[in-house]
């Protein structure tokens, strides 16, 4: 929250600004976010997340003649607006006074009967309408709403927090539930055609999209089922604020990082052929886009400024197909943002859903882990030997021993749930509990991870399925019976206080001080010093994760991949990297322990291939939280 006093500054512009002005005029009114004219200057991990943004802002309803009036004079701050599917009705985020958490709050398309939709949430913003969806509990089929929350309370995986997610609720602010599970937060939901929930995301995955990962593009059920990707790796590493056009078109932002203000290009995807029909937009550089939405002739709105940051936000109708803007108001020293039109549109499909909040498990089966989209020279049947099941684990806090421990180990702690075989033919078949973000690694012969999926989750008593292993999503499965689905799925039902952590201090340290800090190997010792940040490291775990500065890559330990680690390739006298793992292909790797020292145990060797694929963390984090 911001001190009365800012929020007061942050007022100012609103009797500086100058009179506004109008451009084309169109066939509907139109609600927008007005804030102040007030830079900020620093962005959120690497570029990659928009800084927080509203306070001091305000609702202003442009009229087809021309008038606009301010809609929230009672709110300290409002954003984020969504009309109704019958267009006579208004979502938005708001702030009765500065010291006060944002709220979800309904009102007339005119500005009049505001009322409060959710309480006791943390901070809670851009909300949407959704169709109506039928649990089993429910007396018929109920509208709701969706809207992002930060009501989890932990930090993300990497950078600051707090990690946002999505819920729902009813109406009258009943109902409310959790739909995304992602540990590094989701954000900008929307709705598709069908019924289900486009969304923003952020996937960290070091080893094949850099450190910070990407925002991708992601769809679920309103239930939050049957969550899949949806943009499919194209296009720039920021994918965020989209919407969908009468003409089957998902329109949104799309960069390599961006300002504090999330603009960047726009970009599009069919909806007919979502993972495989990505293209940039052929707008002028000099421009930066942010928040388009829908009109009902197939264009839309959409704010514009300039990318120098010489100007504010203005209002334009843009037809994607053709790239032809043209203004439709301007307030001339103000930022005017998250436009929408005040009309009807189709309600998407309905949904019924299986889940049952009672119901702490849920069933996750494979038709073939052979099915993948890499050489099948190199992704080969009888590769895969058996799945790991591991369980994401959030902090509750961004301290500085957290902060410490991510320049060495970046990736987010881990714990076991299981491991099962790998039936004949390439299918399993498991259960897990419920609304977990868990991640699946499919393993070698040595139990080192060959692939592993970002976060996914399955809700209560959900009997959710995959194809294969990062396959096509756009191509048809074989027609065949899966083995595992033959016999009972296997349990990795572990209660948590049974999940074990693989960590340096306990796991690593003792094998390399009996094996390895010797007069035939490396002499000295591993036991914990301290640090100047006064946390307890070894100089040999912080050895093992020293980075190359020439080829910014890990030494000796890659956290999260054992496989390309050439630790692991001196202990088992190979290159153990894979086909796919192109800048480690062709590197040499050492023998390890030389002549005259002990030899690591079967057992030895696998614990430090388990330490690596689960993040190589120097130990059990302190304020690990779990997930609401």
């Amino acid at each position: 929250m911001r001190h009365p006093s800012v929020c007061a500054a942050l007022m100012l512009p609103w009797l500086l600004a100058p009179p506004a002005g109008r451009g084309a005029s169109l066939p509907w009114d139109i609600v927008f976010t007005e804030i102040p004219n007030i830079r900020v200057s620093v962005t959120t991990a690497g570029g990659l997340l928009r800084a927080p943004y509203g306070d001091g802002g305000r609702l202003v309803l442009l009229q087809r003649d021309g008038s606009h009036q301010v809609l929230t004079p009672d709110f300290a701050s409002a954003a984020d607006p969504a009309v109704s599917f019958d267009g006579k009705h208004i979502l938005f985020a708001g702030q009765k006074s500065p010291d006060t958490r944002w709220n979800i709050y309904e009102m007339n398309a005119d500005g009049s009967g505001a009322r409060q939709i959710t309480h006791d949430l943390g901070d809670c913003r851009a909300p949407i309408y959704q169709p109506p969806i039928f649990y089993l509990d429910d007396p018929g089929p109920m509208p709701q709403i969706a809207f992002v929350s930060n009501a989890p309370g932990v930090a993300p995986e990497y950078g600051p927090g707090p990690a946002t997610a999505i819920y729902s609720a009813r109406l009258d602010g009943s109902g409310v539930r959790r739909l995304t599970y992602n540990p590094s937060g989701a954000f900008d939901p929307v709705m598709l055609p069908d019924g289900r929930m486009l969304f923003s995301a952020w996937e960290r995955d070091e080893i094949s999209h850099g450190l910070l990962g990407r925002i991708e593009l992601q769809a679920t059920n309103i239930d939050g089922t049957d969550y899949a990707t949806f943009s499919g790796g194209q296009g720039g590493p920021v994918k965020q604020m989209a919407c969908v056009t009468t003409g089957r078109l998902v329109v949104f932002v799309d960069a390599d990082t961006v300002a504090w203000d999330g603009a960047g290009r726009l970009a599009a995807i069919d909806l007919r052929r979502n993972l495989h029909s990505y293209w940039r937009l052929a707008l002028p550089a000099n421009y930066l886009y942010h928040s388009p939405s829908a009109l009902p002739d197939g264009a839309v709105l959409v704010s514009r400024r300039p990318a120098d940051g010489s100007g504010t936000f203005d209002i334009f109708r843009l037809d994607p197909r053709t790239g032809q803007a043209e203004l439709v108001f301007a307030s001339r020293g103000l930022h005017d943002i998250q436009a929408q039109a005040l009309a009807a549109r189709p309600v998407p499909d309905g949904r019924s859903s299986v889940v049952d909040d009672k119901q702490p498990w849920a069933k996750l089966y494979c038709l073939n882990i052979n099915d993948s989209d890499l050489d099948p020279e190199s992704w080969r049947p009888g590769l895969v030997k058996r799945i790991r099941l591991l369980e994401g684990l959030s902090r509750s806090g961004a301290g500085a021993a957290c902060a410490r421990r991510e320049t060495l180990s970046p990736l987010l702690q881990k714990r076991f749930l299981g491991e099962i075989d790998v039936d004949a033919d390439g299918s399993f078949h498991l259960q897990l509990p419920a609304s977990l973000p868990v991640q699946i690694q499919a393993l070698d012969e040595n139990g080192m991870a060959l692939r592993s999926s970002a976060w996914i989750w399955a809700k209560n008593k959900e009997q959710r399925g995959c194809i294969g292993c990062h396959e096509d999503g756009e191509r048809t499965p074989e027609n065949a019976m899966a083995h595992a689905l033959t016999h009972p799925a296997a349990m990795l039902m572990l209660p948590p206080e049974r999940r074990r952590i693989v960590d340096f201090e306990r796991d690593i340290a003792p094998i390399l001080q009996q094996k390895c800090a010797t007069a035939a190997c490396h002499s000295g010792t591993v036991q914990p010093t301290l640090t100047g940040a006064g946390e307890r490291f070894s100089k040999a775990y912080e050895e093992l994760l020293r980075k190359d500065p020439q080829f910014d890559t890990f030494r000796y330990v890659t956290p999260g991949t054992a496989r390309t680690s050439p630790l692991v390739w001196a202990l088992l006298g190979r290159n153990t990297s894979e086909p796919w793992d192109h800048p480690w292909r062709g590197v040499r790797p050492k023998t390890m322990p030389p002549a005259g020292a002990a030899p690591l145990t079967a057992n030895e060797k696998r614990a430090i291939f388990e330490w690596i694929d689960l993040g190589a963390h120097y130990q059990g984090l302190p304020g690990m939280g779990g997930n609401r």
